[in-house]
């Protein structure tokens, strides 16, 4: 493993930062692939487990293993504490003020969907619009569509420029009283664009819309505090900062879930049913029916507390660093074209060689070892608008180093060397 203190770092790289240490904690970054070792960049599509979280869900299945809530047997106690407990460890990473204010979900999508098909059936009407951006995910457009369609009410977008930043130049145009909800990115998955999430969010409310964001892509690398965005819906994924998949969170504002009605039904979800008449559980239960997705939600606990232990403002200077000399050392390979420079953005590189579908040049790097993706990244309206196929996206986490971009750099020599005839 490669400390930070080696040849290729840079010299402004951050103090104290000892990636060889927090290597260490991370088991599959000891692997080889195809007999090299693994250089993984595709931490925005999922990021890598600590031992402290496989070591949380293996110790719920062979201690704890229980169904949570109702049960008066000891491991249901043990398990339901344990899952109670990741919820409150939630609520305190994004700073909400009620810990109900956390519904347990599968990802983000889900999250979008359950906003939807809830809030957005109860308060979207015919003629009324959602604004979204150029940048989104299909997550965070296909829900959108297909209750805009339902509705009879409009989608318009906010979009964006050469740059991959949102075109801000006609949003107060856009922004009316037919605009009943905003949606939009924290960060783009595809560029890594962080949006000005308080300028649109103060915006949005001026005309009372609601505003809805997919933070998938700021959880892994910035302190997110609901409050002081004041949002009113917040969702984000475990598996994109360091915790299991198949989890995830959406935060809304009490007096909102509280009026939405539920999401789907069964089990858990209700207060009293009878043939005649159901009523339904309090917050944040109303949204969890049937068995949750119990080990996932304690190793998403065990990924929050995982990050609390670590500087987090050292950890974002470490990344946006690796991405200055991503950027800078790529530079002088000819036919290579960034894609998306933001000034502010995540540790996100963007990229296409001139002459060469994103897809080959990723095989030839996945044959050195080095794992990136390749294609449109779920943001085909984006990709259109860039009139580009697609990229090769390297992502970077807090346990890459300088010497693996090092490593990459060349491996896209050699990609280009084979791909375009034309040696470097």
């Amino acid at each position: 493993m490669n400390n930070v203190m080696n040849s290729g770092m840079p010299a402004n790289a951050v103090d104290d930062y000892d990636v060889t240490l927090l290597r260490m904690d991370f088991p599959i970054l000891d692997h080889k692939v195809g007999g090299k070792p693994l250089i993984y960049f595709d931490n925005a599509a999922t990021t890598q487990k600590p031992e402290s979280v496989i070591k949380a869900m293996d110790d719920y299945y062979r201690c704890m293993n229980a169904n949570v809530h109702r049960a008066a047997h000891t491991l249901s106690a043990q398990a339901t504490d344990a899952f109670e407990r990741a919820r409150r460890h939630v609520a305190a990473f994004i700073n909400s003020p009620f810990v109900e204010e956390v519904i347990w979900v599968r990802g983000t999508t889900e999250a979008i969907n359950l906003v939807a098909a809830t809030w957005g059936r109860t308060n979207i009407q015919a003629g009324d619009r959602i604004l979204l951006t150029e940048l989104e995910h299909h997550s965070n457009i296909v829900p959108w569509q297909l209750l805009a369609k339902e509705k009879g009410a409009e989608i318009i977008v906010l979009p964006v420029t050469d740059a991959g930043e949102l075109d801000l130049t006609n949003l107060d145009l856009l922004l009316d009283q037919r605009v009943k909800l905003v949606a939009l990115a924290h960060a783009s998955n595809a560029l890594g664009t962080r949006n000005p999430l308080e300028q649109i969010i103060e915006k949005a409310h001026s005309v009372g819309a609601k505003v809805l964001i997919d933070g998938a892509q700021a959880v892994a690398h910035w302190d997110i505090d609901v409050q002081s965005l004041n949002c009113d819906f917040y969702a984000f994924s475990g598996h994109k900062m360091y915790g299991p998949t198949g989890i995830g969170v959406l935060w809304g504002r009490r007096e909102l879930l509280e009026k939405m009605p539920p999401y789907q039904s069964g089990g858990e979800m209700i207060k009293r049913v009878s043939f005649s008449d159901t009523s339904f559980n309090d917050l944040p239960y109303k949204f969890e029916a049937g068995t949750p997705n119990i080990a996932g939600a304690i190793g998403m606990g065990a990924a929050i507390n995982y990050l609390g232990k670590i500087d987090r403002k050292a950890m974002s200077q470490y990344e946006a660093e690796l991405l200055e000399y991503a950027v800078r050392k790529v530079a002088d390979i000819p036919g290579i074209n960034r894609v998306g420079t933001a000034k502010d953005s995540a540790s996100i590189f963007s990229f296409t060689l001139e002459g060469v579908h994103p897809s080959d040049v990723g095989t030839i790097l996945n044959q050195q070892g080095i794992a990136v993706r390749d294609g449109h990244h779920c943001a085909q309206p984006l990709m259109d608008r860039l009139n580009i196929p697609g990229t090769i996206r390297a992502s970077f986490a807090f346990y890459n180093t300088f010497d693996e971009i090092d490593q990459f750099v060349e491996g896209l020599v050699k990609a280009r060397n084979l791909l375009c005839q034309r040696p470097s």
